[in-house]
């Protein structure tokens, strides 16, 4: 009786009932969305989340290795408000480097939901609360600081904001030009199809990262930190789009004929509304799969360039940038904490892949494949 009110259940669902149901069971897709959704989230109210401001240098920790939050003292006490132990600091005579150990006596309690440092959210609203700080007079690194004693926690979340909007944004632009040039080649034909068809030859014969590279050291060296963000997101953008644009011109060269199209063709409907209203719904689940399976690749290129030196500069943060001081083999001996936000990248771009697998899978309701 159960199993037929089920098989009812999923007869009578809408495709985007039956999609969403697929998705749910692949468990690897539905906890990568997941992970996206919060690094997003923490992205977004970085401010709020961290303790300190991308700038904020504390002197007594330069290259201090991560902080240990606790719950017992070093004498087995039990303390019910969580604690990080200050450092001690002393230089080793022989590799002349900064050696770092907890010291009891600095004990520091963990402060929740309360002032600290100032900051404008978003650059436009005053606000000092934050998610913790650490207790009067002490300091808190999770992951440690850099060169010059900046909290690395802090740059890491401030660093994914412009990392994964940069990713987002190129998609965006991605989609607009891949679906505008493909919606016209495949609806038109004729001499609009050859001239987008040569155009995608011609782009996808050039070698990408040399000539990203290449274009990314062209920006002006005076230009201000948003220019470069977004000369940056475009020229992520010029060379993803040929693949969308095939894709979509092949759709459209099939569905052209179909009776609805004609149908609106006949009522008048002009010819981008036929595209974007009545031709580009019936196949909106592979776009998304696409653009989402599309991210990873705009996160990595701006990494790459960043890491290079020739793409977002400092004092702007992206996980690129905070990467370039991992560039030298005896700063990762000896600080291996710089490479978190190598790490970052790593988890978000496979988080990335993994729920473009199961949209992929979901997008079709009614196959058989096996999930994860």
């Amino acid at each position: 009786m159960n199993d037929v009110s089920i098989d009812t259940g999923l007869a009578t669902a809408t495709p985007r009932q039956l999609a969403w149901q697929r998705f749910k069971r692949h468990r690897l897709a539905l906890a990568s969305g997941i992970f996206l959704l919060l690094i997003y989230t923490l992205a977004f109210v970085c401010e709020f989340i961290v303790p300190y401001k991308t700038d904020t240098r504390n002197v007594q920790a330069i290259n201090a290795p991560p902080m240990s939050v606790r719950f017992f003292d070093m004498e087995g006490n039990f303390h019910l408000r969580p604690f990080v132990y200050g450092y001690d600091m002393k230089v080793n005579d022989d590799t002349w480097m900064r050696e770092y150990t907890d010291n009891p006596d600095k004990l520091y309690p963990l402060r929740f939901f309360t002032r600290g440092e100032s900051y404008r959210f978003w650059g436009f609203f005053e606000f000092d609360h934050h998610l913790f700080v650490a207790g009067q007079g002490g300091y808190v690194h999770l992951f440690g600081t850099d060169q010059l004693g900046r909290d690395l926690f802090s740059r890491v979340f401030y660093g994914a904001r412009v990392s994964l909007s940069i990713g987002v944004v190129g998609v965006v632009m991605t989609l607009v030009l891949g679906v505008l040039f493909g919606g016209l080649a495949g609806y038109l034909g004729g001499l609009m199809d050859r001239a987008v068809q040569r155009m995608i030859e011609v782009l996808q014969s050039l070698p990408t990262l040399p000539l990203w590279m290449a274009l990314s050291a062209s920006l002006p060296v005076e230009w201000s930190s948003i220019r470069v963000y977004f000369g940056v997101t475009i020229i992520l953008s010029l060379f993803g789009w040929t693949t969308l644009a095939r894709q979509v011109r092949g759709r459209f060269l099939a569905l052209r004929e179909e009776e609805f199209v004609v149908a609106a063709r006949l009522i008048g409907a002009g010819k981008l509304r036929v595209i974007f209203r009545h031709m580009l719904p019936s196949f909106a689940s592979h776009i998304i799969t696409t653009a989402t399976l599309a991210v990873p690749g705009m996160i990595l290129g701006e990494t790459a360039l960043s890491f290079l030196g020739i793409g977002l500069r400092p004092p702007v943060v992206s996980w690129g940038v905070l990467m370039q001081q991992a560039q030298n083999y005896q700063v990762i001996v000896m600080t291996p904490w710089l490479l978190l936000p190598g790490l970052f990248v790593v988890l978000t771009v496979m988080a990335f892949n993994l729920m473009g697998d199961g949209l992929r899978d979901a997008a079709d309701p009614y196959s058989t494949g096996g999930q994860s």
